[in-house]
């Protein structure tokens, strides 16, 4: 078993065609504009603290599994599960996404395992 931490993973996700969302200028930068009004600022990305960021996240990350080969579970949607042979042996990986951690549950992880795949997809 092994977890992943997501660095920054609420950046690599998109908003949605059409959310506008709107958010108090940072520390550091002017708070109201020439006209003595408050100033805001439009956000691209989802950021963390954002009620929606974690979803977003999940839209960006749950599309790549299910390209990679893993099948959805049903009774949760954030486990995800894959059987394939390699070189004659049958090997399981089972993932587990909260957040922006990811456990992963492996049969092997010798050279050329489902889990070593797994993981150079995964970082490159």
């Amino acid at each position: 078993m092994r977890r992943w931490d997501f660095v920054a993973a609420y950046l690599q996700g998109d908003l949605e065609q059409n959310e506008v969302v709107y958010c108090h200028a940072p520390p550091g930068y002017a708070t109201l504009g020439a006209d003595g009004r408050p100033r805001v600022c439009r956000v691209e990305k989802p950021i963390y603290g954002m009620a929606q960021a974690g979803r977003r996240w999940q839209r960006s990350l749950f599309p790549w599994l299910l390209d990679f080969g893993f099948k959805q579970c049903d009774s949760d949607p954030c486990v995800f599960t894959m059987t394939k042979k390699v070189n004659g042996t049958e090997q399981r990986l089972t993932l587990g996404c909260y957040v922006d951690d990811l456990f992963t549950f492996y049969s092997h992880d010798d050279q050329g395992s489902l889990y070593n795949d797994f993981t150079d997809a995964l970082t490159h």
